[in-house]
């Protein structure tokens, strides 16, 4: 990872983590457009994350299913960890927080909101990243 790329990196997961989502994905999809193999998949799941969390939040439940399944086909093979952050963990608590919506079977579910305490962060596992 070049120093420059290190950087908006580390500022996409920070705006992540703030719940900045749009401007997440903004940042991860610049660095997805540079990148090649596993880490063009990694950010691109990570790009449908932010984005899936942005539609759950505006209540446009469709799209933040749709979205919710592609990160996850994306992120689930590449394991426990990936680019310095606790990966099966983001997926964890990724499914916890979209758990109620998934299960809803309402075409127009009106009993469903995106929950702050539920919405996933990103945990570092290298030193420096966040």
């Amino acid at each position: 990872m070049t120093i420059d790329f290190q950087e908006r990196y580390r500022e996409g997961l920070r705006l992540f983590n703030e719940e900045d989502f749009f401007e997440c994905h903004e940042v991860f999809e610049e660095l997805w457009s540079e990148s090649k193999g596993d880490d063009k998949k990694f950010l691109q799941g990570m790009i449908q994350a932010a984005v899936a969390l942005f539609h759950f939040g505006n209540e446009n439940f469709g799209g933040a299913k749709k979205l919710y399944t592609s990160a996850r086909e994306k992120l689930a093979p590449l394991g426990e960890e990936y680019m310095g952050i606790a990966l099966a963990r983001f997926l964890a608590d990724f499914e916890n927080c979209f758990q109620e919506l998934l299960a809803n079977t309402e075409v127009y579910p009106t009993t469903v909101s995106l929950k702050d305490e539920l919405v996933p962060k990103v945990i570092a596992i290298e030193e420096g990243l966040l």
